[in-house]
């Protein structure tokens, strides 16, 4: 799959102002200064799409992007999916006031369990860190929802391969103690590009689900 077009839509302070959900949706979320914004960048190829920042808490609203994606069927055929893509505000550190993080934590929650065509959350995990509790705790509080997710692991350029592959390793080592099932995670860069195809292929696929539904059976 390719990105042909993507365009910033709305911003929405509550759930019930965000788009008819008639399309797949794909929401992204992180510790603030997890790099989301350079992440979504990456993915749609376009450097200004999200609006990146080195102060956390810059994202304060759910922001819905129209993403218009390619795909190959046998040698020459193209089809397109329209889908949409989602900025949440950050968890975790940010000068703002605790009534100011109590409404994004309810604008977040409302969003994640009632929006009815979100498909799957990808949370954001700094692959320079040792396992945080914060995210931990937030992937806990999913699996409570019955929502579907997966980790992506950003800034692997800041570090070296090994100490990566280390952090990840604990990482889902520490999930395991109260995961059966560990979901699927992605290692990236925005700077090198790096699990952009990966990460493409796997909405890709939840796509032909959205669209095709299953198959029937003989």
């Amino acid at each position: 799959m390719e990105i042909r077009s993507a365009k910033y839509l709305i911003s929405n302070p509550t759930l019930a102002g965000c788009p008819t959900p008639d399309k797949p949706e794909y929401a992204f979320i992180g510790r603030s200064n997890v790099g989301k914004s350079s992440l979504i960048n990456m993915l749609t190829r376009q450097a200004k799409l999200a609006k990146t920042s080195g102060t956390p808490g810059k994202t304060q609203l759910i922001n819905h992007f129209l993403i218009q994606s390619t795909k190959e069927e046998g040698e020459t055929t193209k089809t397109w999916d329209n889908w949409y893509l989602v900025d949440l505000p950050g968890y975790g550190y940010a000068k703002v006031s605790q009534k100011q993080r109590a409404q994004w934590e309810k604008m977040i929650a409302e969003y994640l369990q009632q929006r009815p065509n979100l498909v799957t959350v990808f949370v954001l995990v700094d692959s320079r860190l040792k396992p945080q509790l914060l995210d931990l705790e937030f992937m806990a509080q999913l699996g409570e929802w019955g929502i579907p997710f997966s980790i992506v692991f950003t800034k692997a350029d800041k570090i070296t391969q090994r100490e990566v592959s280390y952090n990840v390793k604990q990482f889902i080592e520490a999930m395991k103690e109260e995961w059966q099932f560990i979901p699927r995670s992605f290692t990236t860069s925005a700077e090198k590009f790096l699990g952009r195809k990966e990460i493409l292929r796997h909405i890709e696929e939840l796509n032909e689900d959205w669209y095709n539904g299953p198959g029937e059976e003989e």
